[in-house]
């Protein structure tokens, strides 16, 4: 007797849905993608139950005839590749052709659709049952496409039972509907959920410049999220131009009319970063507020995910995410998107390269914020506006005797000398306090230290009598950016004008550590302690770059490790490096390495977990490290020990030293450990507090 037998197509398609269809957010998705892929200026979602009883997907495509509406329904049937070496080079959104029959077999499915440039007003309409064709007619209808879904898993009562509750998958929809929007701001998207408009998003006209896309995407954003002090990135690199071009054999038709992609992802090697991301300061306690687009297709990539917190590294919390929206285009032929059944996950042909992109971008977005160079009257110029200010400060009837904090580039902001709070003279001053941490000893560490970026001394911190900013000029990072104005200011970067970019007045101290400022645009909050352990540290971490080398200092007993082979075989590619940073590891075997000497600030009693740590963090920080990588966790806790206290007085000259020394740090609005230095409460939220305004 067989035991093998063919299934059905009706069984075989219930089991490709169980792949394509795990909830009602999967048929919103592929029925979203199809609408996309047609070309839609207009996409309206309509659902009730939560997806259970209805979605209705509408656009207004390229539309179908009557034929490709039947074949629409096969398994396998598509209009976007023709030979399986066009899965090599994907760039439409759906391409398996197994969706709509899925979805079919496991609803009450029916599809209307014309034809955008057909001449006659009729359609086609198609009613599906479980699988089943029940009925085929003509139908009047608008140019495009609209499918009804209802009953979703009727005849499948197991996985309907599965289902969440009606709240939970309409917001799984909703979230998937929120990054449709994001990727696509030139189409207008309407959302129903229970017969109730819960958004309806216009289309928003952009062209292919890096300042109307970046102004598109802010746009939506703040439609769909609320305001949110975000920073443009525009980024681009180069790989090694070993993609294969395409020949002109090789470039097949299909059924979908031509339409423009992005240059970018025609160019092959070229890797373009662009999108928005959250200032110093702004992050979540989970990934929730990162959203990650490749070539326009929303993925999950671990990847990008540690080379976003490598890029932030010590600007960000330890348990906090950074805050973004960015889009990776790269050459269709370098990434796989077919490598997961709902397409979330995607594979790079080179992820190093593209780790090490995003990294970079990130630190040189956030090292330009502040580096940026002010215009006349402390605004910095550039593509976007800058904010408008509520209120101004009237310098010119300040007191005759005054004490001034240079600003760079912005003359002397007065500070007057009444506003002064007393301080004891035994207190030491700034820059006593930064000689006293030059030469006191270093503490061991019981850890290996936290990760740095490759990148993190293109800058070192300016020396104390030095008025102007560290500049980046055009192509200084080892990506170029482009579209840098005449005035050497990243144009992408100039829509947040810095706080300490702009004039700051002394109101006073509260709780002997927190000071305040008056800027022209509210109230500002300055944690001294903070901003001293910025200062400091990057003082401390510029001399140890400086040195070259780290020093090394002998085991007593070496110490014989084992590792696992593929830790083993990252360890061995790390060798050179590691030595550089002062830790003596040689193979001892195929996976037996030899530990005979660590950096002088680090102590350890296991070294094997310190070892295993350590190539840990170095995996997730990228496979280039700097000298400073071990010791930047023993500086920051040696920083924050010599920094000024809470209930430490400070006096004016000395408060001026600090804004000064902050300013011509790097990063200055967080401290070493995340927090940050300085927090702005503008005239609108202070009206708001007040009552002044709704």
């Amino acid at each position: 007797m067989n035991r093998i037998r063919l299934l059905s197509d009706q069984v075989a398609n219930q089991i490709a849905a169980g792949e394509v269809v795990e909830r009602p957010a999967s048929v919103v998705k592929e029925l979203v993608e199809n609408s996309l892929d047609a070309d839609a200026c207009r996409i309206s979602v309509e659902i009730g139950a939560g997806g259970r009883s209805l979605i209705r997907v509408t656009d207004d495509g390229f539309g179908m005839s009557r034929d490709d509406a039947l074949l629409s329904l096969e398994r396998h049937a598509t209009s976007k590749i023709r030979r399986a070496e066009d899965l090599a080079s994907i760039v439409t959104m759906g391409f398996r052709g197994e969706a709509v029959p899925s979805i079919a077999s496991v609803s009450r499915f029916t599809l209307i659709t014309r034809e955008r440039d057909s001449e006659t007003p009729e359609g086609t309409q198609v009613v599906v049952n479980g699988g089943t064709i029940a009925e085929v007619k003509a139908a009047a209808g608008a140019p495009g496409t609209s499918v009804e879904v209802r009953q979703l898993f009727f005849n499948l009562p197991a996985r309907r039972k599965f289902l969440r509750t009606e709240e939970t998958e309409a917001a799984h929809i909703q979230h998937y509907l929120t990054l449709a929007a994001l990727a696509h701001p030139d189409v207008s998207f309407l959302f129903i959920k229970d017969g109730r408009s819960v958004w309806q998003l216009p289309a928003i006209g952009c062209d292919a410049t890096p300042s109307s896309r970046i102004g598109a995407l802010r746009e939506r954003l703040r439609a769909l999220m609320g305001e949110e002090q975000l920073l443009p990135v525009h980024f681009i690199r180069q790989m090694a131009d070993d993609f294969p071009m395409p020949d002109e054999n090789d470039i097949f038709e299909t059924a979908l009319p031509e339409k423009p992609v992005d240059a970018a992802i025609n160019l092959p090697g070229q890797l373009r970063l662009w999108g928005l991301i959250g200032a110093p300061g702004i992050s979540r306690t989970t990934r929730d507020g990162q959203f990650v687009f490749v070539n326009r297709r929303p993925v999950e990539n671990r990847g990008i995910n540690y080379a976003l917190i490598e890029g932030y590294h010590n600007s960000l919390m330890k348990g906090r995410y950074p805050v973004c929206c960015l889009f990776l285009e790269i050459h269709p032929s370098a990434v796989d998107v077919n490598v997961h059944p709902s397409k979330r996950e995607v594979k790079f042909r080179r992820e190093s390269e593209v780790r090490k992109l995003v990294a970079d971008a990130i630190q040189d977005t956030l090292l330009s914020y502040h580096a940026q160079r002010p215009g006349p009257g402390g605004m910095n110029q550039g593509l976007f506006p800058a904010p408008v200010t509520a209120k101004g400060i009237d310098t010119a009837s300040a007191p005759e005797q005054q004490v001034l904090l240079p600003g760079p580039g912005l003359g002397a902001v007065p500070l007057s000398k009444s506003e002064t709070l007393p301080v004891d003279s035994d207190k030491p001053s700034i820059r006593q306090s930064a000689e006293r941490v030059q030469a006191s000893p270093q503490p061991s560490s019981t850890a290996p230290m936290a990760a740095i970026s490759s990148s993190s001394g293109k800058q070192a911190a300016s020396p104390a009598g030095e008025t102007s900013l560290p500049q980046l000029a055009a192509g200084q990072a080892s990506g170029n950016r482009i579209g840098t104005n005449s005035q050497g200011a990243n144009p992408h970067t100039a829509g947040v004008t810095p706080l300490l970019n702009v004039p700051l007045r002394l109101i006073g101290v509260v709780g002997r550590l927190y000071v305040l400022l008056e800027s022209d645009r509210g109230l500002v909050v300055l944690d001294q302690h903070a901003a001293h352990e910025r200062v400091l540290f990057e003082q401390m971490r510029t001399r140890l770059e400086q040195q070259g080398t780290v020093a090394s200092q002998k085991l007593l007993l070496p110490e014989t490790l084992e590792l696992p082979p593929r830790d083993a075989q990252f360890l061995r590619e790390q060798l050179a490096a590691l030595t550089r940073l002062g830790v003596g590891l040689s193979e001892f075997g195929e996976r037996t390495f030899l530990l005979d000497s660590l950096p002088p600030f680090v102590r350890t009693t296991d070294p094997r977990k310190f070892v295993l740590d350590l190539v840990d963090e170095l995996r997730a920080a990228g496979r280039e490290v700097n000298l400073t990588r071990l010791g930047e966790h023993t500086v920051a806790k040696t920083v924050c020990r010599h920094a000024v206290k809470a209930n430490d007085h400070l006096a004016g000259a000395e408060l001026e030293n600090l804004i000064a020394d902050l300013r011509h740090c790097a990063m200055p609005y967080t401290c070493p450990h995340g927090r940050p230095t300085l927090v702005e409460m503008n005239y609108r939220e202070l009206e708001k507090k007040f009552g002044r305004t709704l």
